[in-house]
């Protein structure tokens, strides 16, 4: 895969504000925040902290294989939501860093609505992302940048996919 766009630690925390804003802006108030697991984590760690909201943690698994940048394996649930919340519900932000092809964030969906904890108590379900692919079929309420393609996005804390605990003591030594 050769098309990429890498992203600095500059240009995420502009990205991530301005996704802030956007949802600010609608005059939806958001009650609780899910994260999707991996790549939602920043997003809802500062998006939690400047609306001073709780936040959840949904992890899902849909990458897979070899070649991870290119392919999409079967998606996989956590059993449950991780969170400190009181009560889970209200008007949920769904949260993640990007969309591909729409399929995780349209079964995210569909696993928060059968959820039993939660399921009884959402008042409404919106999405936010940083990145729309241009393949994405999916229509977030809230996307920070809509790419003209669709390239392999390296985030700045990726670097630590390439780095094993042996070399960051060699390094040190």
């Amino acid at each position: 895969m050769s098309n990429k766009l890498i992203i600095s630690w500059d240009e995420y925390n502009k990205t991530v504000e301005e996704l802030a804003l956007k949802v600010h802006n609608s005059g939806f108030k958001v009650d609780l925040l899910i994260g999707i697991m991996r790549g939602g984590a920043p997003i809802i760690d500062v998006l939690s902290r400047i609306f001073k909201i709780k936040c959840a943690y949904m992890a899902v698994e849909s990458y897979s294989g070899e070649e991870i940048e290119d392919q999409q394996g079967d998606i996989i649930f956590s059993r449950e939501l991780s969170s400190t919340a009181h009560s889970l519900g209200g008007n949920i932000l769904l949260c993640d860093d990007l969309s591909d092809t729409g399929l995780t964030l349209n079964k995210s969906i569909e696993w928060l609505k059968q959820y039993r904890p939660i399921r009884d108590n959402i008042k409404e379900i919106r999405t936010a992302i940083l990145w729309k692919k241009s393949q994405s079929t999916f229509e977030p309420d809230y996307c920070a940048k809509k790419l003209k393609d669709s390239p392999w996005i390296i985030q700045p804390f990726e670097k630590y996919e390439e780095i094993r605990i042996e070399d960051l003591k060699k390094n040190r030594d």
